[in-house]
């Protein structure tokens, strides 16, 4: 029996295209180490992403091309993976533990900002991050309701100090619905606004975080401005719908996060689509390829494409987010793959800032 060679071996890993990475696993530098031992072949192999629920499906794929390389008579394959830090500003303080922080932001209201943010959060929980969700709509905190958190809930605290996040569906949450009642406004001038939101964020013991997810309210007003300067927000996603006026607001909230020096990861689009519960027929009522479109002038991308649903709206009203209700089913796993799609992004940001040289100048 011929020993098997090294490139036999990477010709068949590289038959396997990641579909988030875009890549083989070979070329986006994934393998980490190849052993052949006689007709016995190992490969151990790394994601920097969550891969928890991926990661058996792409070792079984790999295997079976490894099996059938002529001569092996064994393969393993070996699967890992692990979620960088990254912060856009490196003059600001980092929150102690949370590696990534990523605002879910909006121009406008009413286009799904915060449904998205909820069912992004539990997809990364659901592949094995560890996340946190903060509902910075101190306006109009919704986040409770969605998680299913009983009205009346309030954290714990520790020391009179520091308040422990309320845990539902996987993720660690904290908002301003769990300090005041359903029924209070908030009343608040800007200032105020943007003290709680420092407040709320600061003295939560989010412990450790691979990500934790900002819902932010709509608009570009203080809340969005302290927290680019005050935070280090590793990046921003953009929601919108198709309609034309509600991506002239996106624009503007892209616009913002630039001007701020916090990267735009991509696009979600809401109610791309509406589709017949009795025939099946689709129809874009609200417009085609908006934010295709406005992601090609920002050279971004569109993370995903969600349908008008009355599914989500139910099971968000319901407090059992669709993600949380059933992960495999065909409107779950849209947000899942978009899921994916961001932590893809910030994987790549973060090794595009550890490739960057640090160059330091100094008076002679």
């Amino acid at each position: 029996m011929s020993q098997i060679s090294r490139s036999q071996v990477e010709a068949a890993l590289a038959g396997y295209t990641d579909p988030y990475l875009e890549s083989d696993l070979l070329s986006a530098g994934c393998v980490r180490d190849i052993r052949i031992d006689g007709g016995r072949v190992e490969v151990d192999i790394h994601l920097d992403y969550p891969s928890e629920f991926l990661k058996g499906g792409i070792a079984q794929m790999l295997q079976t091309a490894l099996e059938n390389i002529d001569g092996c008579s064994a393969a393993a394959v070996n699967i890992s993976w692990s979620v960088a830090e990254n912060k856009s500003q490196n003059s600001v303080e980092a929150i102690t533990q949370v590696k990534n922080i990523v605002a879910v932001a909006s121009g406008k209201g009413g286009v799904g900002k915060s449904t998205t943010a909820v069912n992004l959060a539990i997809a990364l929980a659901k592949d094995g991050a560890k996340v946190g969700l903060l509902d910075a709509d101190i306006y109009g905190p919704s986040q409770g309701i969605m998680l299913g958190v009983e009205d009346g809930t309030r954290p714990e605290t520790i020391d009179n100090k520091w308040f422990v996040p309320v845990e539902a569906h996987g993720l660690k949450s904290m908002s301003m619905a769990y300090l005041v009642t359903e029924s209070t406004p908030m009343v608040w001038r800007g200032p105020m606004v943007a003290g709680a939101l420092m407040q709320i964020l600061t003295q939560t013991q989010w412990g450790e975080l691979d990500y934790l997810i900002i819902d932010m309210p709509p608009g570009t007003g203080d809340i969005q401005l302290t927290l680019s300067q005050k935070f280090p927000v590793s990046g921003a996603v953009i929601v919108t719908t198709p309609q034309d006026i509600a991506l002239a607001d996106a624009k503007k909230g892209v616009e913002m996060f630039r001007k701020v020096n916090i990267p735009v990861l991509g696009m979600i689009e809401n109610m791309s689509m509406h589709i017949c519960s009795q025939c099946g027929h689709a129809e874009h009522i609200f417009g085609e390829d908006g934010a295709e479109r406005l992601a090609e002038t920002y050279n971004t991308t569109v993370l995903g494409s969600l349908p008008l649903s009355k599914y989500i709206r139910e099971q968000s009203d319901a407090g059992t987010p669709v993600v949380a209700a059933d992960d495999c089913s065909e409107v779950s796993m849209m947000y899942r793959h978009a899921s994916r799609r961001l932590a893809v992004a910030l994987a790549r940001q973060a090794a595009a800032a550890q490739a960057m040289p640090s160059i330091e100048i100094a008076d002679e």
